[in-house]
């Protein structure tokens, strides 16, 4: 006998409230597993794979790809009762709102109620689903099956985002023919019949005066993210200039050595490793303000501002001041490849207690870097680039980068700023400063 559960979109990072589904891994009538990978959606801080917490026969994908949807949604109906797909239908979202009412409301015991069976445990999501047997479910009668599509005259068969868009674009949907399940009406089917037919005569159309691109996701949490540090945490930035011709050298020296034969070895590397070192010396550097105490933290998770297609994100090298230079390389190294691929996690993205930005991949000498929520520095690290410098006495021809470090004044006085600054542009001008501070 069917039995359909239909799993709601949990919070997977620290206060989620909404993601998109970005794509989904099975199609109505597959069969799956506990824990197989149903989906993947966009949170505001990471691209997340989710496992399905039943096992089944999926009934139907309530939520279309590209739609964001709040916590606590169901997205997808599994039958779990080993019955045929589809014995009850996803219905409207209305519909299924009152059927997750009566899915998880206790009631009270009457007489003629279903005798439940012996109680088996199933692995679940953490933090999602309830005990065996801590809620009673009533009988209910089997719904009728899905309606075929309507004559015409009817209402299109069509599902609420593809109405919403037809709506939004100006879009008949009694004039279109669906290609979808069932002549269901498809996001593609409505962004053909926006789009009229060209033909030969047609002159080229004229180039849109503006765009408009939604803002969603790692965008939209950047923004308010930015707006919120900007405008509450007191910024102050100071520059240096620093000659890092020796850490060119000393970069050139590990790549030769075998213990960093797997791993890229960049300027990055010295800059991070003098940072770790600075904030040991200064410990201020890696606090934060809470109000009526400024919170100094003893363990350094270093944070690499990264920017990728979904926009900028900065996963953090958990404990980065415990490392060895090999083990902070491939740290490093793990770190920009899952950042790229946007597979960064909602654990690689929070609790960052001190961030580098690398702005001279970008060509840049030097900016002013906003703060990361939440913490009270962050270096930008501009281009190398050959100028003339003054050389024990002579003028010459050396490798010179730009720093930046942007600090929280209520939390670092210009004192500290300062050293936290000096001390990073020493190592970098001398890197044997490394061996003797750590």
């Amino acid at each position: 006998m069917s039995e359909l559960k239909r799993f709601k979109l949990p919070d997977v990072g620290e206060g989620l409230t909404e993601a998109e589904i970005v794509k989904w891994h099975v199609a109505a009538g597959d069969a799956v597993e506990i824990n197989q990978t149903i989906v993947e959606i966009e949170t505001a801080k990471a691209v997340v794979e989710l496992p399905c917490p039943f096992e089944g026969t999926v009934a139907e994908l309530l939520v279309e790809e590209g739609a964001t949807v709040d916590v606590g949604v169901p997205i997808i109906a599994v039958d779990v009762g080993g019955g045929e797909a589809g014995g009850e239908p996803g219905g409207t979202a209305a519909e299924n709102a009152e059927a997750l009412k009566e899915d998880l409301v206790p009631v009270p015991e009457e007489p003629g109620m279903t005798a439940p069976e012996e109680p088996k445990r199933q692995p679940v999501l953490v933090g999602y689903g309830v005990k065996p047997g801590a809620t009673k479910r009533r009988a209910r009668k089997a719904a009728p099956p899905p309606r075929p599509q309507p004559a015409d005259g009817g209402r299109p068969l069509a599902k609420p985002p593809v109405r919403k868009m037809a709506k939004d674009l100006g879009v008949d949907l009694s004039a279109i023919t669906g290609t979808g399940p069932e002549g269901s009406i498809t996001r593609d089917d409505v962004r053909a019949a926006q789009r009229p037919a060209a033909t030969p005569a047609q002159a080229p159309a004229a180039q849109a005066d503006e765009e408009r691109i939604p803002v969603k996701g790692v965008r939209k949490a950047t923004a308010a993210a930015m707006v919120a540090s900007a405008f509450t945490a007191p910024h102050v930035t100071e520059f240096l200039q620093v000659d890092v011709t020796r850490t060119m050298e000393t970069v050139r020296r590990l790549r030769e050595l075998p213990e960093f034969a797997e791993v890229k070895v960049s300027p990055l590397l010295l800059v991070a490793k003098a940072l770790l070192t600075a904030v040991a010396r200064t410990p201020a550097a890696n606090a934060a303000w809470d109000g009526d105490a400024i919170v100094v933290r003893h363990r350094v998770n270093l944070g690499i501002a990264a920017a990728t297609e979904r926009g900028l994100v900065v996963p953090n090298v958990k404990d980065a001041h415990a490392l060895s230079l090999p083990e902070l390389a491939a740290a490093l190294h793990r770190l920009a490849e899952t950042a790229r691929s946007g597979r960064a996690s909602p654990a690689d993205l929070t609790g960052g207690t001190i961030t580098i930005t690398n702005v001279g991949v970008f060509g840049v000498d030097a900016g002013t870097p906003i703060l990361t929520p939440g913490e009270a520095a962050i270096l930008a690290f501009g281009q190398v680039r050959d100028m003339p410098w003054v050389h024990e006495g002579e003028l010459a021809v050396r490798r010179v980068t730009t720093l930046a470090l942007s600090f929280d004044h209520r939390v670092m006085d210009g004192a500290e700023g300062s050293a936290v600054l000096r001390d990073v542009g020493a190592m970098l001008e001398d890197p044997i400063r490394m061996l003797a501070w750590n």
